[in-house]
């Protein structure tokens, strides 16, 4: 079953902030599917809740620089 989980992030300020934010998400195990919107800091995530969760893509964003707003 999937999940879809709607973060806003801070920090990104270009289309390569946003590619390097996305693939390091599409790279966690039971993510699916990642869209980002650079306006506005919108990542929208499909992810396996069996699998992963939302401190673990909070946190996998941190990792890559970006603040997870909650």
């Amino acid at each position: 079953m999937t999940q879809t989980g709607h973060l806003t992030v801070e920090g990104m300020s270009c289309e390569g902030c946003a590619k390097r934010l996305r693939e390091a998400l599409e790279r966690l195990e039971g993510v699916s599917a990642v869209a980002v919107v650079l306006d506005g800091g919108q990542v929208t995530i499909a992810y396996d809740p069996a699998v992963t969760t939302v401190p673990i893509l909070r946190e996998a964003i941190e990792e890559t620089g970006f603040d997870a707003v909650p």
